[in-house]
């Protein structure tokens, strides 16, 4: 994947009017996945794919342990009214128990409608390991806040 280096988002210039297709951000933090993690999401959604939980099960398999199951990002939707669609996922490579991951995102779309209050914009995200091997990918479209709207100048 050859581009520019992606700029950091950091503060508030999270609100719909702050984004312009093309943008690429760095999410500013990483984070190691650990069993907490992995079990508390795994069994909260009552996921039964043992892949996920079942370290014995998982030993002689080709990854030789548990995969991590899902995770999500944030910055671009602290001011989300709503999550509206989720499309195109694909976890390209495993993710196990002590792999720290860095989330990037790019703006491919915003979209006006008819409220006062808020419009959609549609990301792509994607995720990578500590060796910088892309192990997510797939675009959100969220109903973010207008500042505009919600900030009184």
């Amino acid at each position: 994947m050859t581009e520019s280096p992606p700029a950091s988002l950091t503060g508030n210039a999270n609100y719909f009017e702050d984004f312009t297709i093309g943008d690429r951000l760095k999410h500013v933090r990483g984070t190691t996945v650990g069993e907490v993690e992995n079990q508390l999401l795994t069994k909260l959604v009552m996921n039964t794919a043992q892949a996920h939980f079942n370290e014995h099960a998982m030993k002689d398999t080709p990854f030789g342990q548990r995969l991590v199951f899902g995770l999500v990002t944030q910055d671009v939707a602290e001011n989300a009214i709503a999550e509206l669609r989720l499309d195109k996922l694909r976890f390209t490579a495993p993710v196990f128990h002590g792999d720290t991951l860095y989330a990037y995102t790019e703006v491919i779309l915003k979209t006006e409608v008819e409220r006062e209050d808020a419009g959609e914009v549609t990301f792509r995200h994607w995720g990578v390991n500590q060796e910088g091997k892309v192990v997510f990918e797939g675009e959100r479209t969220v109903l973010v806040r207008r500042r505009s709207y919600w900030v009184k100048q």
